[in-house]
């Protein structure tokens, strides 16, 4: 029996594809995914969930692919999760970032409007669009002060959004996400960093964990909340943006004491701060204010802080024995 709710999904491979797909299939949706090869590879952080989704191919550069996917799944629900995600690489090729994120977030919902406008979208934006914001915790009307190529890119596509949902009626909503992690992190993410680096030094595998500034303030929540609030969102009469965020902000440092916790060390005892990974101080702590969301949409963190660290450790953990072969 066809499944009643459709959706496509872009970065479905992903952290963040990955969580959502398992969600909706929980909830009887069918899922396809946007993937480049058409799913002969590996299909990532969602291989596990191969025999229960469909793919279509796609490429965040090429447009016409984007229209392409739309018009043959005609779902009732798009989730653009694809794009860089890595806001440091961003400078290495600013162009490129905005085509691949504000770029493709036109050619998707300019898609929407033309082959189904009852399509329902769903694009997130990123708490790095307020760059450095005059106010901490930043809400939905905050002002953006966007300081990377990512952030403009992000801001663009939010804008872009709004503009079009204005003019055409779309169902189309943006979410304001700040940091969010799970075991699915890539490693070169500070919180894999840190996770995996306690997890390996607990087992002697290494005798330190270096890292950059750890008074670095951020809002951390589990990734699967946030994909559930993006349903949320679509499942509204009314398209609006808001924004996904724990609503604390905290150092990388106490992320770190956490992480050593969960396996009975000290931080202080392992972390070394190389200062040339050390960035300048940050005018305004990058934290969210979630109000909105939680008044409007019944939204907020299922798992803590606390609890996403261990999860993260836990996995890490598993994984190195697994890698090394121990008990």
């Amino acid at each position: 029996m066809p499944a009643a709710n459709s959706a496509l999904i872009t970065g479905l491979t992903g952290q963040d594809g990955s969580f959502l797909a398992e969600l909706l299939l929980g909830k009887d949706y069918g899922v396809t995914g946007l993937v480049r090869d058409d799913g002969e590879r590996s299909l990532g952080s969602a291989e596990h969930l191969r025999a229960q989704v469909e793919t279509v191919p796609g490429d965040l550069l090429a447009p016409d692919s984007l229209r392409d996917a739309v018009a043959r799944v005609r779902p009732r629900e798009v989730y653009h999760l694809a794009a860089p995600s890595f806001i440091p690489a961003s400078w290495e090729r600013p162009g490129e970032t905005l085509a691949a994120i504000a770029g493709s977030a036109a050619a998707l919902l300019e898609a929407v409007r033309d082959v189904d406008s009852a399509i329902r979208v769903f694009v997130p934006a990123s708490g790095a669009i307020f760059g450095a914001a005059r106010e901490s915790p930043q809400r939905e009307d905050t002002p953006c002060r966007p300081d990377t190529p990512y952030a403009v890119a992000k801001l663009a596509a939010h804008q872009l959004l709004g503009a079009m949902r204005e003019r055409y009626g779309l169902h189309a909503s943006s979410g304001i996400v700040y940091n969010h992690e799970s075991e699915r992190r890539p490693e070169r993410f500070v919180t894999r960093r840190i996770t995996r680096g306690a997890a390996a030094i607990s087992l002697g595998l290494q005798d330190e964990l270096t890292l950059g500034s750890l008074d670095a303030v951020r809002d951390w929540s589990f990734a699967g909340d946030v994909v559930r609030g993006a349903w949320i969102m679509l499942q509204q009469e009314c398209a609006d943006d808001y924004v996904l965020a724990s609503g604390v902000g905290r150092t990388v440092g106490e992320f770190a004491q956490v992480a050593f916790a969960c396996v009975e060390l000290e931080a202080d005892h392992f972390v070394r701060v190389d200062p040339s990974l050390v960035r300048g101080p940050e005018a305004t702590p990058s934290v969210g204010d979630p109000a909105k969301a939680r008044a409007r949409l019944g939204w907020e963190p299922e798992l803590s802080f606390e609890q996403l660290v261990e999860r993260m450790v836990r996995a890490d953990l598993q994984l190195l024995k697994q890698r090394t072969g121990r008990s």
